[in-house]
């Protein structure tokens, strides 16, 4: 299968009954002769990416270099992974005959991403540097890069996510939409991408399943048809909490805590000391952890999770069962929110479809939309009570509201409640 084929094929597969969201139009492509820059991280996806517009008179490929710190969290012995990837790029570029640049934006990266996140762990809240990564590299330094090249929204910018951009056909203004392939949907991640952007953003990936996108590469031959997708963030091997929870202490001062439970069958601050932590940021709502309990005794036998952290004592509050009903919340405040497209219009469509139960949320990638029974806004806070009560809902994560299929944007849980007035907040 020719680079032209592989085009044609995502056009007809996009156009079909099945893929189509009512009320928008097509799938925003670039003309023939347009300026096109495929964004391109060496996975397999970004590299079908590329090859759908090699045949473009005007394309190039550019690789994005955010980070290349000591590397102490891979393994000793291996090829940086920034070495390696950039190194696929090429691979893939040659195969294409697509010319590729480099750039760097490790000092981006550093100020904009991983320095906030940093300080949010110091917080003791659940931060999520990916979200960042794309709001402020991806979308930001990237796009201010290739302004000051191609001029101002004179290119257009293909990337490998699985999520779409369509027209509404109402207004004619570009929405984002999740992915058809909804177990890989990655529209969650997108959640804070500017509006300005959207305008001249192709992203291929949104129509197709997974296994279509393998067959292209393997059609097309490319080097990276066979390679495995990428698990987390690089810099920390495929960020496993372990190797995580390694590579922070890098970086985050130790600050020693209680673990306590609340003792069964009592209420109020009766609280029992079962170790120590070495810092909040070492936990996150929900997670199970590891400590020694009696289990002889049936008050505490089985697993035991983070219920809470308490920032002023520098506690963390631990219960018994992955589905205590502490950890389960319906009501919960989002702040910071970006909308997605103009404020006004973002609001009134979330105020006028919660009644049509159309507003959904997600704070965490890939999990089933959530339905909201009631939305409040002041400013840019929204409360918004859910139709059931979801586990784990922890501050400092994102939460982005969508309308159907389209994103509206997203803001920073400050905090979840439960009907019973128990409260998780930062």
């Amino acid at each position: 299968m020719g680079s032209l084929k592989c085009l044609a094929q995502v056009v007809k597969l996009s156009g079909l009954e099945a893929r189509r969201i009512p009320g928008y139009g097509p799938m925003m492509m670039p003309g023939k002769f347009d300026n096109v820059v495929v964004a391109m991280s060496s996975g397999v996806d970004s590299s079908v990416a590329a090859a759908m517009f090699a045949d473009f008179p005007k394309v190039q490929g550019i690789y994005m270099q955010n980070w290349s710190d000591s590397e102490a969290a891979a393994s000793a012995g291996k090829e940086p992974c920034h070495e390696r990837d950039w190194n696929d790029v090429q691979r893939v570029g040659k195969h294409l005959g697509l010319p590729v640049d480099r750039v760097n934006f490790e000092q981006d990266y550093w100020q904009d991403v991983f320095e906030p996140m940093l300080q949010a762990f110091q917080r003791g809240i659940t931060p999520n540097p990916d979200i960042g990564c794309n709001r402020f590299i991806k979308f930001g330094r990237l796009r201010a890069h290739l302004d000051s090249k191609l001029g101002h929204n004179n290119y257009w910018l293909v990337t490998g996510h699985y999520a779409q951009v369509r027209n509404f056909l109402d207004s004619g203004e570009p929405h984002l939409l999740r992915s058809y392939y909804k177990s890989k949907d990655q529209s969650y991640y997108l959640s804070q991408v500017p509006q300005s952007a959207l305008a001249n953003l192709c992203l291929p990936m949104g129509a197709l399943t997974k296994p279509e996108v393998r067959e292209m590469a393997h059609q097309v031959q490319l080097p990276t048809a066979s390679k495995p997708d990428s698990q987390g963030i690089c810099f920390v091997a495929n960020s496993q909490h372990t190797k995580f929870k390694n590579f922070l202490q890098q970086y985050l001062p130790s600050e020693e805590g209680a673990i306590v439970s609340m003792e069964p069958g009592t209420h109020g601050d009766d609280m029992r000391v079962w170790g120590r932590h070495t810092g909040l940021w070492n936990y996150t709502i929900g997670q199970k952890v590891g400590i020694s309990m009696p289990q002889g005794d049936p008050r505490y036998s089985g697993a035991w999770f983070v219920a809470q952290k308490i920032k002023d004592s520098n506690t963390i509050v631990i219960c018994r069962g992955r589905d205590n009903l502490v950890l389960y919340k319906n009501k919960v405040v989002v702040h910071g929110f970006e909308a997605l497209g103009d404020s006004k219009d973002v609001y009134k469509v979330m105020k006028e479809n919660v009644d049509r139960k159309e507003i959904y949320i997600q704070y965490r990638s890939l999990q089933d939309p959530v339905r909201c029974l009631k939305v409040s806004i002041e400013n840019d806070q929204i409360t918004m009570v859910l139709d059931k009560a979801q586990r784990a809902m922890a501050p400092g994560q994102y939460c982005t509201i969508y309308h159907k299929e389209r994103i509206l944007g997203s803001g920073i849980i400050k905090s979840s409640t439960s009907d019973g007035g128990e409260k998780v907040s930062s």
